[in-house]
Parts: C-alpha cells; structure tokens; sequence
C-alpha cells in the first residue's frame, strides 16, 4: 500500500497554536518509507515549523517532483493544496502556481536526484528568478528508488554498498544558490531538529527564494562505512556556523544567551533571526563570504551546516515583473481585457 491514512482519535487537550490547531492537524498519511529514513525527521520538523508559525494549512502550497523525497509531502500537511509533479519539474510547477496565486506559501520539496540531475536547469532558473518559496533538497547522496546508484551529490571517493567508488566531482547545491542569487541559503541535517526547525521556520517567512539543503542519510543504501552521507559520517565532520533562534513580531521577545557575538537581521514581515556566530569571521549577509566559507570548510573535511546566507532585504520574481499585489488567479475581464485603447497604448511603447 502506498497509503495509509492517520487515526482521526486524539488526546483532546492537545496543545494549540494560535489558529487553534494541533501539531496532529499538520500531518498526513503513514508513511511507507523505510524505518529510520532521514526523510521522515524532515517531515516532522516541516510538521512542527508549520505548527509553530500557526499556519493555515490551506493556505500552504506543497510540490514535489519523483523520488523517496518527493513522496513525502504525503505524510505531512494533509489539508494543503498539493501537486506532485514529474521528474525534476518541480520548479517550473511551482514558479507557474506562485505567478497564479502570490497569497499562498510554497514549499517545494526535491531530492539531489531529482534537483542536482534531471531537474538541475530548473534548480538554477527557479532561484536565480527569485521565486517566493522555501526550496528543500533532502539530499542522501543516491537513487533511493531505483537501488542505490550514485547521484549528482555523492562526494569523490565515496564507496557505494556494494562497493564501487565515485569518481566524479560532487555538485554542491548549497554553494551553487548562494552563487545564482538566493537570498536564503542554509545545509542542516536530519537528525538535528534543533537546528532545522527554526532553519525552515525562517525561510517560510522569508520573502524570496530560500534554499535549505538537508542531509538526510538513506538507511537502505547509504548508510554505511565509506559513505559521506550516512548518519556517523554527518555526526562526526558536521561543523555549525551559528546557533539561530527565530522570533516573531506577535510575540514577546526574550532570549538569553551565553557570551558571545550575537547578529539580529529583520524580515519583511518584522520577524528577527536571531544568530550567535560559532565560526568566527563569517558573515551570514556577505554572499562572498558564504561561498568562501563553504568551499574552506569543504577542505577542511568538514560539512557546514546553519544559516549560511541571508540578503537582509530580499525581493522577489512578483516585484522584479512588476505584477498587481493580488493574484493573477483573481483578476476578472475587465482588468485582463481592458479593450483596445490599452492595447494601442501597450503596442505604441513598444515601437
């Protein structure tokens, strides 16, 4: 079976958000992937970061292409809208529904399959166009469906589980959003809640595009010695750039930290990402000093995960094209067809 739906019993005094819904009213279906699949830590902390903004599931727009990870928008945000689309289009389905439709949230969520590979053209053209979205790679470094084979992102000199060894350069898709303009960047790992929730949290509110690349080891294939996706190879060489808390302008602000030099950066709805700096001389908002950091550590045998950049004033593809504010899906005749005196003035700037 392929699906399974949920129990409909719960606890009645779950606890609410603001729109008075449970963290039980932001899941799917059972999932049928592996037990133990990183995939699915990615969708409880999708789960939870929805829960924690208080928003409206309908409100939401989840897309997803083909693979392990493109199943998964099965098993979280059940009363979404959602299109599961072919093999690395993702993009393009959800560039076309945001130009439709502004108001909604859009969550896309790929695999390094079907992002770094088949749909990598419309990786780049999706971000460098700054499309409103929150862009998530669950990257476990191999062809899940189809029995393990190398993908675009398994690092040089990794060994497969039955014993072959990549020998091509690994596509980094982190460094490559920093470089076509995403205005959000961030690598977090599946089994580091602590970091990822906030992480998506962020870029939900964020208004452009945002990219989270999120490893996420594949228990039936690569998750074992001479794997540099596996759950011990993660744990041991993850270097965090700094610690991120997220606040929202509803609610009260109080943190506490220990010393250290500590980075506010406002969002367009008012929110502030609240970042103490681990790595010293990191500027989350100087796109160079991503890239570089990325690539130093990446020598360094260590794998960077946190807020790697951030544009503290981002736009998006609705301002770069000079749209209405409302959706495009809304207009009637009279703003779509405004006769033929429009159409004269339209035709006479252009000669």
């Amino acid at each position: 079976m392929t699906f399974l739906p949920k129990p409909k019993l719960h606890h009645p005094k779950l606890p609410t958000n603001t729109v008075g819904l449970t963290r039980r009213d932001y899941e799917g279906a059972i999932s049928t992937l592996c037990a133990g699949c990183g995939h699915d830590s990615i969708s409880a902390a999708i789960i939870q970061a929805c829960f924690n903004l208080s928003l409206p599931p309908h409100r939401i727009a989840k897309l997803s292409g083909i693979g392990c990870s493109s199943k998964t928008p099965t098993y979280f945000l059940g009363a979404a809208h959602g299109f599961n689309s072919v093999h690395g289009r993702m993009p393009s389905v959800l560039t076309g529904a945001y130009l439709a439709n502004r108001d909604l949230v859009y969550l896309g969520v790929s695999g390094d399959g079907d992002s770094a590979s088949i749909g990598f053209g419309q990786f780049a053209h999706s971000i460098r166009r700054g499309v409103n979205m929150t862009y998530i790679v669950e990257n476990n470094g191999v062809y899940g469906l189809t029995k393990g084979q190398f993908s675009a992102t398994s690092d040089k000199g990794s060994v497969a589980k039955k014993g072959a060894v990549n020998t091509d350069q690994p596509i980094d898709l982190a460094a490559i959003a920093v470089q076509l303009g995403a205005t959000f960047v961030a690598r977090s790992f599946s089994g580091d809640k602590e970091q990822l929730v906030p992480l998506i949290e962020a870029a939900l509110l964020h208004e452009g595009a945002a990219f989270i690349d999120v490893l996420s080891p594949c228990v039936a294939f690569n998750n074992h010695p001479g794997s540099t996706k596996s759950y011990d190879y993660v744990r041991e060489h993850n270097e965090a750039l700094n610690k991120l808390d997220i606040m929202f302008n509803r609610q009260e602000i109080t943190v506490s930290y220990a010393p250290g030099e500590v980075t506010d950066v406002v969002q367009h709805d008012g929110s502030v990402l609240r970042l103490r700096k681990l790595h010293e001389g990191h500027d989350p908002t100087n796109r160079a000093s991503a890239m570089h950091h990325i690539m130093d550590r990446k020598a360094a045998g260590e794998i960077v995960t946190g807020l790697i950049y951030v544009d503290p004033e981002p736009s998006a593809l609705h301002e770069h094209l000079g749209t209405v504010t409302g959706p495009l899906n809304a207009l009637g005749d009279a703003e779509l067809c405004p006769g033929v005196d429009a159409l004269a003035k339209v035709n006479a700037s252009l000669r």
